[in-house]
């Protein structure tokens, strides 16, 4: 049986409504047949784990760890629970350490998270918050190696070119997996910024939603 019959969504889940009108919208759009052909590896690779009974880590990996990365984290955790996957476990890193980019934050908080700035340095600590009963995601930029994330047995999935590129092996990984998104730092600091974050968030969600919903259970 498959995520994608809504049987196992989890409706004890105690999201606020604008975060579940997101996800109710995001899981609407449409996947193009190019973008699904990249997303069925990492679709094989968690229905394998499932299959054996195994626990389930994804680090989401880009060169700053400071949007597309952050973006892959927190939606497919959010997902998870949202469809009951309890088994799943997402981080995020880079190959260096700068920061969460601001409207990142701005996005994700436009979309029904609640975020809490717990650090006020150059590299701030946010608490991410999908549901009110669950530990909030925490939120900073860090090295994919970084000792908050897992050092083996874990999926790796390269969000940005550049990262997939400059770093052909990922120390620990079990599996290494492209799933590159433009950057939407392009906008940064224009008309587009606010549109251009919220496209590409959405368009995370919807592909891991789309991933998700797929696996067998």
């Amino acid at each position: 049986m498959l995520l994608k019959n809504f049987t196992l969504i989890n409706r004890n889940i105690t999201m606020n409504t604008k975060l579940k009108e997101t996800i109710e919208s995001v899981a609407k759009l449409e996947i193009p047949e190019n973008r699904k052909e990249i997303l069925n590896p990492f679709i094989e690779y968690l229905n394998e784990k499932i299959s054996k009974n195994e626990k389930i880590a994804i680090n989401f990996i880009c060169t700053h760890n400071s949007r597309r990365s952050h973006l892959g984290q927190i939606w497919t955790q959010t997902l998870a629970k949202y469809l009951n996957l309890d088994t799943i476990t997402t981080y995020s890193g880079g190959t260096e350490n700068t920061a969460v980019a601001t409207p990142i934050i701005k996005t994700l908080s436009n979309q029904g998270f609640a975020i809490t700035k717990l650090s006020e340095n150059n590299n701030p600590i946010y608490a991410i918050s999908y549901d009110e009963n669950t530990h909030p995601i925490i939120g900073f930029s860090k090295k994919y190696h970084d000792e908050f994330n897992p050092t083996s047995n874990f999926a790796a999935i390269m969000t940005c070119s550049e990262a997939d590129g400059g770093c052909p092996f990922v120390a620990g990984s079990e599996k290494r997996i492209p799933i590159t998104y433009e950057d939407p730092k392009i906008a940064d600091n224009t008309d587009l910024e606010q549109q251009t974050y919220t496209e590409r968030s959405n368009q995370i969600a919807s592909e891991m939603y789309y991933v998700l919903s797929h696996l067998k259970q």
